[in-house]
């Protein structure tokens, strides 16, 4: 019993071995049943052997009752003898039974362990099979990602490339279009002031149409002005500035052959007479007689002030000012004699 014990608890962790492995992998399983197989049929061989010992139990048995009932003589010595047999019988009966069980116990722990190498082997196979897919798997992961890698510098340098051309390009457009801008806005630049020149042309050509136009206007009012006649319809205004200068113009001549006669008497007394000059009287009769010549001289210069106005009075265009070519008024015409500018024009001279 104590061997039942142990065996049973050595096969404990054994199944408990197997147990833990058997979910590692379903293939394990299998080679565990296929060899555990062996081990029923040899106990299966075995049981036989059983039978055939204990046949012959059966049969002393069987002696034993028939020798009890033909004979009932036997003492109780061969009773315990036969009992003792029996006895040992059930002993060998029973280690036969415990030896097998150890050996089927044992069978199982064996195949059991083997099942359990196996199944660690093709676990560590699987392992290394497993690591060396996950090497290549990583291997080619890493390739691919290098080559993946290289691919994309490839498509970034060509991307940066493709940028740099796009942005050349731009760059280039961008140029152009503001050189073809400045062209164009030289141009324009151009025409307007060519237009504004021309506008400014054309304007000064109408101003100056205008001030030739108000030139012509003027000349030809100057020229009317100055071919006026102020008076020309009023004769009668006529005769009295003539009878006016007429009258002016004997007063004068008066005048000047009395400044004339006066002077050329001064000139006879001095020769005739002897004058001591340190009294300074012949310094005096001289600058007399000079004043009385000068008057004499703006006398004449009015006589023939007078003369052109007579000339003018007879043409009818007396009374017309010299200077802005207007009518001067009657009462200056009247007062004055002669007069050839109006009021306004003779305050400005």
């Amino acid at each position: 019993m104590a061997a039942n014990a142990k065996s049973t608890k050595k096969a404990t962790p054994a199944k408990k071995a197997v147990a833990k492995k058997a979910p590692a992998k379903s293939p394990v399983k299998k080679s565990t049943t296929a060899k555990a197989t062996p081990v029923k049929k040899a106990v299966a061989k075995k049981a036989p052997a059983k039978t055939s010992a204990k046949a012959p139990v059966k049969k002393s048995a069987a002696v034993k009752t028939s020798s009890k009932t033909s004979t009932n003589s036997k003492t109780s010595a061969q009773k315990a003898k036969e009992a003792a047999a029996a006895k040992a019988l059930k002993e060998r009966e029973a280690k036969a039974k415990e030896s097998e069980r150890r050996a089927a116990q044992k069978a199982k722990e064996a195949a059991a362990a083997k099942a359990l190498k196996e199944r660690e082997a093709k676990a560590k196979a699987a392992a290394r099979e497993k690591a060396v897919l996950e090497r290549a798997k990583a291997a080619a992961a890493a390739k691919a990602l290098k080559e993946r890698e290289a691919k994309a510098r490839q498509a970034a340098k060509e991307r940066e490339v493709q940028r740099k051309a796009r942005e050349k390009a731009a760059a280039e457009a961008k140029k152009q279009r503001e050189i073809e801008a400045k062209r164009k806005a030289v141009e324009a630049e151009k025409l307007r002031k060519q237009r504004e020149i021309e506008r400014r042309d054309a304007e000064e050509r109408k101003r100056q149409e205008r001030r030739e136009a108000e030139e012509r206007k003027r000349v030809e009012a100057l020229e009317r002005k100055m071919h006026s006649k102020p008076y020309a319809d009023d004769a009668e205004f006529l005769e009295e500035l003539r009878g006016l200068l007429l009258e002016a113009r004997a007063a004068t001549q008066a005048q000047i052959d009395q400044s004339e006669s006066e002077a050329n008497e001064m000139l006879v007394d001095r020769e005739r007479l002897e004058y001591d000059d340190e009294d300074g009287s012949s310094v005096a009769s001289d600058i007399q007689r000079d004043q009385l010549k000068e008057f004499a001289s703006m006398l004449r210069l009015k006589v023939d002030e007078i003369d052109v106005a007579l000339g003018r009075v007879d043409d009818g265009s007396y009374g017309r000012c010299d200077e802005c070519f207007e009518p001067i008024s009657r009462a200056r015409l009247q007062a004055q004699v002669p007069v050839f500018t109006c009021v306004s024009c003779r305050a400005n001279v």
